[in-house]
């Protein structure tokens, strides 16, 4: 049985509240399917007012909190999330995720449609099924639509109680840790006591849910009934003060026996697991964790009997990490040939060829890449931060076209600024640059940004340019209403 640790957090607290305690009725729905409790009803409709706070918390989030910048582990993440969401009754909701740099457990779920994970989650989860079923749980949660539904025994403290916590979470993040939970917690202190069977009840929901998912997207649910194990355990050893995010998320005898019986009567449809491919994403996240030593990101996965590739592949990053770029790049190149359907591994070797300069190189590779897996994100980046030193306009082309294809995306944004202006398209350079300012919460600066662009524009009689601006400029100006909220 796959080992699973607990690592404790500090600020884990203050992003899991948004849905156990934070978390308005909606018309009844019926989930007869597992008998789930009836707490007022359920809907997968989910209001454009509710989908708008969720963006603006997501801008403010992204304004200050560290963020995971790994295109390779996003969309493996994204790739989950696809899975998982067919069968999660989230209706036509579109999910956005985000990661944090922290190496704490935490994963959360915002109003919205937001998911957002620790790069701790892939030290804390040993297998792939163990992570999934945080992801499965967290989706649960947005189905079933907690926070408005709970939010109906406190509208009137709904929105200013979200800033609050929003506030603790940002303060947590930016170094005051105490201070940022304290804003957090006190902000909560008069409703907790009234509402903690209630948010324990909206837990077990979205176990259920999630483990519906998990069995249908082809995932053993027993992976869910491990990690609750594991939890108990480790709240166990903590005495009277468990890591935070159990606090929120607490695993009880009950729930962990629900949780068992649930799984045990669900079939797994047309299995599904890859932890090869999962313990490479945990060596990167690991990687990131030990970033001023590697070395301990290979002995972690070592000690844990990680899969063999895996390993070989943890060392390639660690030698490229230490200035040993032939060596990592052969290994990746001989893990790519015994794992032709991984286009992570060549698209890693290329971001290594990329990081030591070799910008021929990484082209060449990330256009290999791409022949195969056209739509391939992370590859898409990194042949657009290539080019963008040896051919700008090929790279504001493809820039263009990765952020049509994805406007949430900040890095896309920012490496689009700089091949506009580097292409002498400084219309869309300032336009990209607001872009990336409003995606990142600086949304005034944004809009001046936007003026910049449009004066720019004008000098170059950029029709099309001019006319996005001014599309965008009402879109701005909405976003900074919802800022305001906070």
């Amino acid at each position: 049985m796959p080992r699973l640790r607990l690592v404790p957090s500090r600020w884990a607290c203050a992003l899991a509240l948004m849905f156990s305690i934070t978390s308005v009725s909606s018309p009844s729905h019926s989930f007869d399917d597992y008998q789930l409790p009836s707490l007022g009803g359920a809907s997968t409709s989910v209001s454009n007012e509710e989908f708008r706070l969720g963006r603006a918390w997501l801008r403010q989030f992204r304004a200050q909190a560290p963020q995971w910048q790994d295109p390779i582990v996003n969309d493996y993440l994204n790739s989950l999330v696809a899975r998982l969401a067919p069968h999660s009754q989230l209706g036509n909701l579109r999910i956005t995720t985000v990661m944090v740099d922290n190496s704490s457990l935490n994963a959360f779920a915002v109003p919205g449609g937001v998911i957002g994970i620790n790069s701790g989650l892939f030290a804390f989860a040993e297998d792939e099924g163990a992570f999934v079923s945080v992801i499965a749980h967290e989706l649960g949660h947005l189905s079933q639509r907690h926070y408005a539904r709970g939010s109906a025994r406190a509208e009137q403290t709904q929105l200013p109680a979200m800033a609050a916590m929003l506030a603790g979470m940002l303060i947590a993040v930016g170094g005051a840790g105490d201070v940022g939970i304290a804003t957090a917690m006190g902000s909560q202190a008069a409703m907790i006591q009234d509402r903690l069977s209630y948010s324990r009840r909206f837990e077990e929901e979205a176990d259920r849910v999630g483990l519906q998912a998990m069995a249908s997207a082809g995932y053993d649910p027993e992976a869910m009934v491990r990690m609750f194990a594991a939890m108990q355990r480790m709240a166990r050893l903590q005495g009277g003060t468990p890591p935070e995010f159990l606090l929120t998320h607490p695993v009880s005898d009950s729930r962990l026996s629900d949780a068992q019986a649930r799984a045990s009567q669900l079939s797994v449809a047309d299995t599904y697991t890859s932890d090869t491919l999962y313990d490479m994403m945990r060596a990167r996240a690991l990687i990131s964790i030990h970033k001023n030593a590697p070395q301990q990101a290979a002995s972690r996965l070592e000690q844990e009997n990680s899969e063999e590739q895996a390993q070989r592949y943890v060392a390639a990053l660690v030698e490229a990490r230490t200035g040993q770029t032939d060596s990592a790049l052969q290994a990746l190149d001989q893990l790519a040939r015994e794992l032709p359907d991984y286009g992570m591994l060549p698209t890693s070797a290329a971001t290594i060829a990329l990081d030591a300069q070799r910008y021929d190189d990484a082209i060449t590779r990330s256009q290999r890449v791409l022949r195969i897996m056209p739509n391939y994100l992370p590859a898409q980046l990194v042949l657009a931060e290539a080019q963008l030193q040896r051919d700008p306009r090929a790279a504001f082309e493809l820039l263009r076209d990765i952020t049509t294809q994805h406007p949430d995306n900040p890095q896309g944004f920012n490496l689009l600024a700089e091949a506009a202006g580097r292409s002498g398209f400084n219309g869309w350079g300032h336009l990209a640059r607001a872009e990336h300012l409003q995606l990142t919460g600086r949304i005034d600066r944004g809009i001046r940004q936007l003026g910049i662009a449009k004066n720019a524009a004008q000098q170059e009689n950029d029709q099309q340019a001019l006319a996005r601006i001014e599309q965008r400029r009402e879109a701005f100006i909405e976003y900074r209403e919802a800022l305001e909220k906070f």
